[in-house]
C-alpha cells in the first residue's frame, strides 16, 4: 500500500518548467545533449504543446531544432536520454545501438527478496490476452512477433521485504526489463502495467491517481532508472551517469532502511564493475569505424 507520506501525481502530468529544465542536462557539447529525464516526463512531442514532452521542451527551451533521439524511456522511467545535435552523429549512434554496441545500465527496486544474480534470457513478445495493447510478455522463440531479449539482474541489496537491483540490458526490447522482471515473480515497484493488475494502467491513463492505484501500489510510478549509459565502446569517450533520484532515494530510505549515501555507494561499484574502462585502441576513439 502507498505510504501516505508519497507526494501523489496530478491527475495530467505537468509542463516542464523552463526554468528547470537546464538543471537536467547532463553533457552539452557540439554533437551530444545529454539529460537526466524525470520520471513522469514523455519523451517524444505530444498533443499537450511543446513544454508537455522532453523533445518538445529541448526546442522551446533550449533552441535546439536539429535535434535526434538515439533511444527512448517509458514516461515513467527517469535517468539518461541522449540526443544528437547533428544527422551524422545520430546515425552513428543509432547504428551502433542497433550493433549493441552501447552499455546500458538500470536501477529498479524490486518487489520480494531476490539474493542471486539472475540472466533472464527469454524472448519477448505482444501479450494477446491482455486488455492493454502495448503489454510484452515472454513467449515462445520463434512465435509470432517474438524478439530475443536478455537482462542481467544483479541484486545490491535486499531489505523490507523490496530489492534493489543493478540491471544490465544486452537486447533492448519493449519494456523488457519489466517484463522480465514480472516473468520471475519479482516486478517492478510502482509499476502500473506489469504489477498485480494492468487494468491500473487504463485505469490511470483516464483518470489519473485513483485509491486503487493507492491501495495496490507503494510508489507513484515505476521504480526504474536509467543510471548510466556507455558510449565509449562506439567510439564516444564518454560514460554518461545520471543521478540517483529523489523518489526512489525516499522510497528505498522509508521501506528497505537504505540511507541515499548507501545507495549511491552500491551503484557506483555496481556501474564500475560493470561498466570498466575499455582497452587502449590503436584509432582516436571518435574514428573508430563501426
Amino acid at each position: 500500500m502507498l505510504d501516505p507520506a508519497e507526494a501523489l501525481p496530478p491527475p495530467q502530468a505537468p509542463l516542464v518548467d523552463p526554468n528547470e529544465l537546464k538543471s537536467w542536462v547532463l553533457l552539452d557539447d557540439a554533437r551530444l545533449l545529454v539529460l537526466d529525464k524525470p520520471g513522469w516526463l514523455v519523451v517524444h512531442p505530444s498533443k499537450n504543446g511543446p513544454w508537455s514532452s522532453l523533445a518538445g521542451a529541448v526546442r522551446e527551451g533550449l533552441g535546439l531544432q536539429t535535434i535526434r533521439l538515439i533511444y527512448r524511456l517509458d514516461r515513467e522511467t527517469s535517468g539518461v536520454v541522449i540526443l544528437a545535435k547533428d544527422e551524422a552523429t545520430g546515425s552513428r549512434l543509432q547504428k551502433a545501438v542497433g550493433k549493441r554496441l552501447l552499455g546500458k545500465g538500470y536501477v529498479a527496486i524490486l518487489e520480494g527478496e531476490l539474493r542471486e544474480p539472475v540472466n533472464v534470457n527469454r524472448p519477448l513478445g505482444p501479450d494477446t490476452e491482455s486488455r492493454v495493447t502495448v503489454r510484452q510478455r515472454v513467449v515462445e522463440s520463434g512465435g509470432p512477433g517474438a524478439q530475443e531479449a536478455q537482462t542481467l539482474l544483479t541484486p545490491l541489496v535486499v531489505a523490507g521485504g523490496f530489492t534493489l537491483v543493478g540491471v544490465q540490458l544486452i537486447t533492448g526490447r519493449k519494456h523488457q526489463i519489466r517484463a522480465h522482471a514480472e516473468s520471475i515473480g519479482h516486478r517492478v515497484v510502482g509499476d502500473k502495467l506489469y504489477g498485480p493488475d494492468s487494468t491500473l494502467y487504463l485505469e490511470f491513463a483516464e483518470h489519473g491517481w485513483t485509491a486503487r492505484h493507492s491501495a495496490l501500489l507503494a510508489l507513484t510510478r515505476q521504480a526504474l532508472h536509467c543510471a548510466v549509459i556507455d558510449l565509449r565502446p562506439s567510439g564516444f569517450d564518454y560514460l554518461l551517469r545520471a543521478p540517483w533520484p529523489q523518489d526512489m532515494a525516499r522510497f528505498a530510505e522509508k521501506r528497505m532502511g537504505l540511507t541515499r549515501a548507501e545507495a549511491e555507494r552500491l551503484i557506483d561499484a555496481f556501474v564500475a564493475e560493470k561498466f570498466p574502462a575499455p582497452l587502449p585502441r590503436a584509432t582516436a576513439p571518435d574514428q573508430a569505424p563501426l
